[in-house]
């Protein structure tokens, strides 16, 4: 199987215990991604998320419009592997 574009995302700031991870799968599910979204125990928010290089910018910036207020931070780290998601969910 092709390689596909894959990001792993770190968001801080007041990321946990907002609704952060449902806001999350609920954009996902907008777009023709898969991964998915989970808790850092040093308060950060994860997701790892492969699709289309268009889908998946287009997904993380419609995570940031939608949670602005609560991110103050985010990593972007970009690689081409082959696929190891199917759907999106949270963990």
């Amino acid at each position: 199987m092709a390689d596909v574009h894959h990001e792993t995302v770190y968001f801080a700031g007041r990321v946990q215990g907002v609704g952060f991870r449902y806001a999350t799968l609920q954009v996902a599910k907008e777009f023709d991604v898969a991964g998915h979204v989970r808790n850092l125990t040093d308060g950060r928010v994860q997701v790892q998320v492969e699709g289309a290089p268009a889908e998946v910018s287009a997904f993380i910036a419609a995570v940031e419009e939608r949670m602005h207020g609560f991110i103050r931070k985010t990593e972007r780290s970009v690689q081409k592997r082959p696929p190891q998601h199917s759907g999106f969910e949270i963990k």
